[in-house]
């Protein structure tokens, strides 16, 4: 189950941290390969569930980046770059068009 459902009672009272979005941004990357896979198979009417939890998950961590102050740990943006670098070879086509 995804990290992003929070009962109510106990929203807002969760701390934000590097683990918590390092978490979320690992389950994102199972979510997206799962929905390639099933989108491989010709099955996309099962990709509906885990796209639904995908869009989710990354506007909540839009917010949580639109709510922080600009000062943010160097990590944050190597893994970015590293994230972006890698994405070629997820859609099997080593960056070509």
């Amino acid at each position: 189950m995804s990290i992003v459902f929070v009962p109510k009672k106990l929203r807002g009272k969760a701390k934000i941290n590097q683990e918590t979005i390092q978490r979320l941004l690992d389950e994102n990357d199972q979510l997206i390969r799962c929905i390639a896979e099933y989108m491989q198979k010709g099955r996309a009417v099962e990709c509906v569930q885990y796209q639904q939890i995908l869009h989710r998950n990354i506007v909540y961590l839009a917010i949580i980046a639109d709510a922080s102050p600009d000062s943010m740990p160097p990590s944050t943006h190597s893994t970015s770059n590293e994230t972006s670098a890698s994405t070629p070879t997820v859609n099997g086509n080593g960056g070509t068009s």
